[in-house]
């Protein structure tokens, strides 16, 4: 029996570590990978593909993949993100969220989000399923969210389905200390 329950308890834990283990996207130290060119939803570029990488420059930014639109942790990050980079207008922070899926399947929902919430500093876009090729956004990431500054990354979070929720959207922002000084 207590062979059984440390063979069990070695599987658990190995299962935690696993999970805790899911990388997404550069981590922190790494450059961010380059250019693409996502659908803009909102912002200036609404209705183009736009490289917001490109835009952006080296100012501090947060860029943000994500899987799922109508997640309540997505919809958090996305409010959690307005409210920062209202308040870190002076330093340039940057906000996109790059939602990953058929253009034609999340165009209106998307547009329909960003009227809702008012959006006036983070962008919304779509790009493949895949996301941009040397990203390596992992497929059983929902939400992988980069912080970076002069184009090399800060902090990296990543999230699987349904662990992206109000206090991760707060763990976010309080990294944003990292890139805005």
């Amino acid at each position: 029996m207590r062979n059984l329950l440390a063979v069990a308890a070695v599987a658990v834990l190995g299962g935690a570590v696993a999970a805790a283990e899911l990388k997404s996207g550069p981590q922190a130290g790494e450059k961010v990978p380059g250019p693409f060119h996502p659908l803009n939803i909102n912002g200036e570029s609404a209705g183009k593909k736009n490289c917001l990488f490109c835009e952006a420059g080296g100012d501090p930014v947060v860029m943000v993949f994500a899987r799922t639109p109508d997640c309540p942790g997505t919809q958090a990050l996305i409010k959690a993100l307005e409210a920062s980079a209202a308040k870190n207008e002076k330093a340039d922070l940057r906000a996109f969220v790059i939602f990953l899926g058929a253009e034609d399947k999340l165009e209106a929902k998307l547009k329909e989000h960003a009227e809702k919430a008012g959006l006036k500093k983070v962008v919304l876009a779509i790009e493949s399923p895949e996301g941009p090729a040397k990203y390596n956004v992992a497929k059983d990431a929902d939400v992988t969210v980069l912080l970076y500054k002069d184009r090399v990354v800060a902090a990296n979070h990543t999230f699987e389905k349904g662990k992206c929720d109000e206090a991760a959207a707060q763990k976010v922002v309080a990294d944003v200390s990292k890139i805005v000084k």
